[in-house]
């Protein structure tokens, strides 16, 4: 569980509500169902139009993504690339086939297995950058599929103002509905800007942040792999896959696998 998502969709919305508390305002004022119906609900309608079926209902899974914490065991892939990497020099390329069945990661196995059939290292790169580039166009529909919800909800919210308002003017003889119907009628956008800025926007930049991790680590396995092909010393293939990791992270896994 991913507790800086739940600590940050929390605190924003524990400011808000303390905001009002504090202001004098029950929050009980800011509840309006009519305004839930149009800007939740609405916006989510207006999915459909922009993806799929799957795809509007596929949006709270996406949305569940933000709750997980990403882990890629950076120390773990260099350590079975160096192990690989020296097991190549010592017995040749073919050796490594047995490795393979053992291997959870699917990219890398399927690299490998090119390197031990044989196949050209422009090939490799090539079939491994297709799959990394087409990971990330899918990664970037998921996103895009995020943002445009967080796009729509100000515009419903908006449009549910200007409903309120109609109403309110077609009532204008009663001075003292005028406050409370204009109040509600602002409550839409308040609920559109919340749910934009607090969370489809946050969280749309946590999974491009989350993208952004794989695409870099399976960018280092297909620079290990084919160091792997290519003959590499395995300190030098250590050297260049520690290379995508952040300094301090760098210095806890350089101690470990360069540690003889």
């Amino acid at each position: 569980m991913d507790l800086a998502t739940i600590i940050g969709l929390a605190g924003c919305l524990g400011m808000v509500g303390l905001g009002i508390i504090t202001g004098g305002t029950g929050l009980l004022t800011f509840v309006d169902i009519p305004s839930v119906l149009i800007v939740v609900l609405g916006s989510w309608f207006a999915l459909f139009t922009f993806s799929s079926i799957s795809g509007a209902f596929g949006i709270f899974s996406i949305l569940g993504l933000c709750m997980k914490i990403s882990t890629f065991d950076e120390k773990g892939i260099i350590t079975k690339l160096m192990a690989m990497s020296e097991k190549a020099r010592r017995e040749g390329l073919l050796a490594l086939e047995e490795e393979l069945e053992d291997l959870e990661d699917e990219f890398m196995k399927k690299g490998l297995r090119l390197v031990v059939d044989g196949t050209d290292a422009e090939i490799i790169r090539a079939l491994m950058e297709t799959e990394l580039s087409q990971m990330q166009g899918r990664h970037a529909d998921k996103i895009g599929a995020v943002n445009m919800w967080g796009s729509l909800a100000p515009g419903l919210g908006m449009l549910g103002t200007v409903i309120g308002l109609i109403g309110m003017l077609k009532n204008l003889e009663d001075k003292s509905a005028l406050g409370p119907n204009m109040a509600v009628a602002l409550i839409t956008t308040l609920y559109g800007s919340m749910m934009a800025n607090l969370m489809m926007i946050p969280m749309a930049g946590k999974l491009k942040s989350k993208d952004g991790a794989e695409s870099k680590i399976k960018e280092m396995q297909i620079e290990g792999v084919l160091s792997i092909q290519a003959g590499d010393n395995p300190r030098i293939l250590a050297m260049k896959l520690l290379s995508y990791l952040e300094p301090a992270d760098r210095k806890a896994v350089e101690t470990e696998v360069l540690k003889d």
